[in-house]
C-alpha cells in the first residue's frame, strides 16, 4: 500500500455531492487512495459507496470506522459489499475510537479497546473467508453467519497511536494506520508497530504504515493555521489522544488545566505555533509536499493528507490542497 492518500474533511459540513467532487479531483490529479472517516459528517459506507460508484481506479476504505457502534459481521458485511463494486480497491480502516465518541455520542460502553478490537478483526476476516462464522470470544461472537459474497480480499487498516495500540497493528494489521505525529517521531512508533509483528510471528517488513496529517494549501493560510490550531487543541484534549501530543506541544499542561476548568480561550492560547507546525503541514504547495517526502523518510509508505478548508464549509480550500498537492507530490 504506497503512494499518496487523501482522507475527505468529514467535519466540513459539506453535502454529500462535495465530498464526491473532492473524491473525483483526487482521483483526477493521481492521487492513490481516499480516505473518509466517521465522526458528525458523512456515514461512511454510504459516502464510500458513492465514491466507489463515481470513480475507477483510486483505492478507498475508512479512515476509520469505530468498532463499537456496528457489530463485526455487519462491518465485515459492509465492506464486501463495496468490493464487489470495486474488487482489489477497497481497504478496511478500523479503530478503537474514543471514549467521547463511543460514550457521549453514541451511548456505549468504551471498554477493553485492545482486546475488542483484536477479537472484532478476527470476526471480519471470518466473515470474508466466505465460511460459516463460528466465534464464541468474550466481546465478538458469531455462530452460523455465512457472507453471500463469498470470499473477499479487504486489507485492515487498524489505527494506533499509543504503544500497546501500535503493538497490536504489528500483530493483527495488514497495514498500521497511524496519525498526530510529527515526522521526527515516526521512528520510534514504527519501531513498536514491528515490535508486535515479531511477538505475534509475522514477518515486520509485511506490516505497511499509512500516516495522515493536517494539510492545507490553499489561498487562505493565516485562517487555516488558526483553525490548525483549534484542531491541534481538539484532539489533544482527548483523554487517549493525549499522550501523542506530548513532545510537540510545550504547553499541553496549560491547555489540559484551562481545558479542565472551562476555559477554552486560555487553552487555545497554549497551542503555540511550533505545534501547530509540528502536526499540520501549511503553506505553499511545496511547503506541504516536504510533509509528504518527509514522512516517506521516515519509513511511512503511505502518507495522506487530510485537507481541511481555511473555515468550515470552505469546499474551495481542501480541493486547491488536492488539486495543488497532486500536482507536485503524486
Amino acid at each position: 500500500m504506497t503512494g499518496l492518500g487523501v482522507t475527505l474533511p468529514v467535519d466540513e459540513g459539506l453535502s454529500a455531492g462535495q465530498y464526491l467532487d473532492l473524491a473525483r479531483l483526487a482521483e483526477s490529479v493521481g492521487f492513490s487512495d481516499v480516505l473518509v472517516g466517521e465522526t458528525a459528517g458523512p456515514e461512511v459506507f454510504s459516502m464510500l459507496g458513492m465514491i466507489a460508484a463515481a470513480t475507477s481506479r483510486i483505492r478507498l476504505g475508512s479512515g476509520i470506522v469505530g468498532i463499537y457502534p456496528r457489530t463485526a459481521v455487519t462491518t465485515a458485511q459492509g465492506f464486501a459489499t463495496l468490493a464487489s463494486l470495486a474488487p482489489g480497491r477497497v481497504f478496511a480502516g478500523v479503530g478503537a475510537s474514543s471514549p467521547i465518541i463511543v460514550g457521549q455520542w453514541h451511548g456505549l460502553s468504551f471498554t477493553a479497546p485492545l482486546s475488542r478490537l483484536r477479537e472484532y478483526v478476527a470476526a471480519m476476516r471470518a466473515v470474508w473467508s466466505g465460511e460459516r462464522t463460528a466465534l464464541d470470544g468474550p466481546l465478538v461472537r458469531s455462530h452460523g453467519f455465512r457472507s453471500g459474497f463469498g470470499r473477499v480480499e479487504v486489507p485492515v487498516f487498524v489505527a494506533a497511536m499509543n504503544p500497546r495500540m501500535l503493538r497490536l497493528a504489528g500483530a493483527i494489521g495488514d497495514v498500521a494506520f497511524l496519525t498526530w505525529t510529527p515526522p521526527d517521531e515516526y521512528a520510534d512508533k514504527i519501531a513498536l508497530v514491528r515490535e508486535g509483528a515479531r511477538e505475534a510471528g509475522r514477518d515486520p517488513a509485511a506490516v505497511g504504515i499509512a500516516a495522515s496529517f493536517w494539510a492545507y494549501a490553499g489561498d487562505r493560510p493565516d485562517e487555516a493555521r488558526e483553525r490548525m490550531r483549534r484542531f491541534v487543541l481538539q484532539y489533544a484534549m482527548v483523554p487517549t489522544h493525549r499522550p501523542s501530543f506530548r513532545a510537540s506541544l510545550a504547553g499541553l499542561g496549560e491547555a489540559s488545566a484551562a481545558w479542565e476548568r472551562g476555559d477554552r480561550a486560555a487553552a487555545l492560547r497554549a497551542v503555540d505555533d511550533a505545534a501547530v507546525d509540528a502536526m499540520c503541514a501549511l503553506g505553499s504547495p511545496d511547503d506541504v509536499a516536504a510533509r509528504v517526502e518527509a514522512l516517506r523518510t521516515a519509513g511511512v509508505d503511505l502518507p495522506i493528507a487530510l485537507t481541511p478548508g481555511a473555515v468550515a464549509g470552505d469546499l474551495q480550500g481542501a480541493a486547491q490542497t488536492v488539486e495543488r498537492l497532486g500536482r507536485v507530490s503524486v
